[in-house]
């Protein structure tokens, strides 16, 4: 859609004199007679809030949606493939009356005008579409507004200062603007104007607060988990006293809140004197406590993340895995924000594409995320580099680090995800040539068939976050946090698996012509990977640490010995030695291969690089690192990637091999045997498959049930039984 659709004639304004820390009010007046309904399309970057007569249309939200908003600021040597803003809609029937109106816009920072990529100024646009019958009338945003200044005085997406000395009730309709300046005509966008369904934020729910002690500068309050929100505070300080707030994610031994893990983040006020109830309006923070230095009373939190239901249920009697199920779901909504899934929801808050397209897969299974993940695609494939087919590190693209492989492929990885999970080609479709044009970057980066590099002057990541490697056999521990897989292994391995993706996605499509090609290069890649890192003399590749065996057997490469070599090293260090993307690799791997009581054994296990070592130490969300003392940041995604796995190994929950949108399951729990009970469900689109069974008295019963439209095949050791829609139940003797 153009801009004369959405806005007619209307204006982008500003104030007459603007920089990107510039926060205004636009307020337009307007006259309606009767109507039958009046909607609003408006927009004011980098977030806004909106009010008509009064009402706030969007509180607890940050929009417009993230985007690439315009082609302002493409990387070095780069052009990126598109440029969109999301346009929000909403109906202000309920909040209009017959005769005189007010709209009001607060508007500024944001990811606009983000000091890492500012795209432009602060700007407003608005069209109010009144209909009366056959008659339709447009009010638009000109010259004619006025402009005035906000509360919010100093801001970054870590901080938000507001100051209430000069404030007046700009909002109600009453309120007298004459005396503010006429808006200024500003410079238009270079976008396309578009509509999505991505769920914005919204309050999720509130929390009552628990008062620790006294800090060192105020009150120290707990929210007893880590969440994103902000609290909301009543005001009680004297004119021109500041009260300030404090945030962290952990809380020292003597009760303080801990500052490592604050991360910059504050929110401050600079009180009138008057008794007034304040919050956050332009961002959100990351935190579990905060302190309260000043005059202020906080009455209750706010969770806010994008507005998306946890679609499945999990639950047996291992609390570890109970905590890694909460605990996967609770961190991943706290990083989704403002339309894209983020690496962490208070320091960078970027749309990582390895982290993404990581934990993409268990996401969708837990989440009902579909139209989330849509939306975050299109930014995916608006960062594509037209010249030579780079996938950027984050989307929407700002200036971060990553990799060529694991990165990168989040172009054929999501699509791929969604089309699994939801059974629609046309997802396939729209981006084929996207996918085509990656795999042609990764040829041209690649020597003597391994990916070697990526933008020159860029990080070159392979795996990331690489904890201490354990080496059993000679009872050593190599202490230090690094990834020792070589660069080359890791993306070269993403490489081949998407070629993999690629003959599927072709077959799906019937481009049957494009597989043999896909099918050649996959096999000179594997080459390649076999003769750099396969020795001969004992079955493994480099030594079989970090998960190396895993990534070669995913893609049918070694010998007889790998895979064995692989379990028995496993068995021995009885903790984990893997980054983000080994981590997942390795659980799918031993679970695709039956040996799921070791998977269990790994994901439960209570050395110091394991999901029960950051239980223990009270973790609500998983950490950046598996070392609890040297993560950075204890709310990141990237570690939940195997939640995914409990559903479709323990519980049993797959597709049948070449079905997508879960209209033919196979039911096969592993492990079953571990556990006295186990339950769990999730959303399909034909509807909600669960499976539930508990140990008793020698057997072992079953309750299954299967949607509408869904053929289903349950297997528990030599049994084979088709199911039929509804529920049934089904006793065996335990093996």
């Amino acid at each position: 859609m153009d801009q004369h659709y959405y806005f007619q004639h209307a204006k982008w304004v500003g104030a007459p004199v603007r920089t990107p820390e510039t926060f205004s009010v636009l307020r337009g007046r307007f006259r309606l007679e009767a109507v039958d309904q009046v909607m609003l399309r408006v927009l004011g970057l980098g977030f806004f809030k909106c009010y008509i007569n009064g009402h706030c249309v969007n509180p607890d939200t940050f929009l417009p949606l993230s985007s690439d908003y315009e082609a302002s600021c493409d990387p070095t040597g780069e052009v990126l493939s598109g440029h969109r803003i999301y346009v929000p809609r909403f109906d202000i029937t309920p909040f209009v009356r017959p005769g005189d109106n007010v709209i009001a816009i607060h508007y500024g920072g944001g990811w606009y005008t983000h000091r890492c990529r500012v795209f432009g100024l602060p700007k407003a646009i608005y069209c109010i579409t009144a209909v009366c019958g056959a008659e339709v009338q447009h009010i638009v945003s000109d010259e004619r507004c006025r402009i005035g200044t906000g509360y919010a005085a100093q801001y970054q997406l870590q901080m938000e200062r507001q100051s209430f000395l000069d404030w007046a009730d700009w909002a109600m309709p009453d309120y007298d603007d004459g005396d503010w300046p006429l808006a200024a005509v500003t410079e238009q966008l270079d976008t396309e104007y578009c509509e999505t369904d991505c769920p914005a934020d919204a309050l999720i729910e509130t929390l009552p607060l628990r008062q620790i002690r006294v800090g060192r500068e105020g009150i120290v309050y707990d929210c007893g988990k880590n969440i994103t929100g902000y609290p909301v505070l009543e005001l009680h300080a004297k004119e021109g006293e500041l009260v300030r707030v404090l945030f962290s994610e952990e809380l020292m031994p003597d009760g303080n809140t801990d500052r490592n893990y604050g991360h910059s983040q504050e929110f401050s006020i600079v009180s009138d004197g008057k008794v007034r109830t304040v919050q956050p309006e332009f961002t959100w923070f990351g935190f579990r406590c905060f302190e309260v230095a000043g005059n202020a009373e906080p009455k209750f939190v706010k969770v806010i993340h994008a507005d998306i239901p946890v679609s499945s249920t999990f639950d047996c009697d291992n609390e570890t895995l109970n905590w890694l199920y909460q605990t996967f779901t609770n961190t991943m909504l706290c990083n989704m924000h403002a339309g894209h899934p983020s690496d962490c929801p208070h320091l960078e808050r970027r749309g990582y594409t390895g982290d993404g397209q990581l934990t993409c897969h268990a996401a969708l299974t837990a989440l009902d995320s579909r139209a989330f993940y849509e939306k975050w695609l299109q930014d995916i494939a608006d960062s594509q580099d037209l010249l030579s087919g780079h996938i950027q590190y984050t989307a929407p693209y700002i200036q971060s680090g990553g990799g060529p492989g694991g990165w990168g492929s989040a172009i054929v990885e999501v699509p791929y995800r969604l089309y699994s999970h939801f059974g629609e080609a046309e997802i396939l479709r729209q981006y084929y040539g996207n996918m085509r044009r990656y795999l042609d970057y990764l040829y041209a980066h690649s020597e003597f068939g391994l990916v070697t590099s990526d933008q020159e002057g860029q990080w070159c990541l392979g795996d990331w976050c690489g904890p201490c490697v354990i080496y059993p056999d000679k009872d050593i521990t190599f202490w230090d946090q690094q990834v020792v897989l070589p660069a080359p292994l890791v993306n070269t391995y993403f490489l081949i698996r998407s070629l993999n993706r690629m003959c599927e996605i072709a077959q799906i499509l019937g481009k049957e012509e494009d597989i043999p090609a896909y099918v050649q290069e996959a096999a000179i890649r594997k080459r390649a990977l076999q003769a750099a890192y396969f020795n001969a003399f004992d079955g493994n590749f480099l030594m079989n640490v970090q998960g190396a065996n895993a990534f070669a057997v995913d893609l049918g490469l070694g010998d007889d010995r790998t895979y064995q070599n692989l379990v028995q090293y496993y068995r021995k260090a009885g903790t984990f030695d893997t980054g983000i993307f080994g981590t997942d690799i390795l659980i799918r791997i031993l679970f695709e291969h039956g040996d799921g009581d070791l998977a269990v054994d790994l994901l439960t296990n209570s050395g110091p690089q394991g999901y029960e070592n950051w239980r223990r130490h009270g973790a609500t969300t998983f950490f950046e690192y598996w070392d609890c003392e040297r993560s950075r940041s204890h709310n990141h995604p990237m570690f939940g990637a195997p939640a995914a796995y409990l559903f479709e190994y323990l519980l049993g929950i797959r597709q049948a091999k070449n079905t997508a949108g879960y209209g033919s399951l196979i039911i096969e729990p592993q492990a079953t045997t571990r556990f006295g009970r186990m339950s769990g469900s999730i959303r399909t689109p034909a509807g909600t498959v669960a499976v539930a069974y508990e140990n008793h008295d020698g057997q072992i019963t079953f309750r299954l049930t299967v949607p509408p439209r869904t053929t289903a095949v349950f297997r528990y050791g030599q049994t084979e039984t088709n199911l039929s829609e509804g529920e049934t139940v089904l006793t065996f003797p335990k093996q």
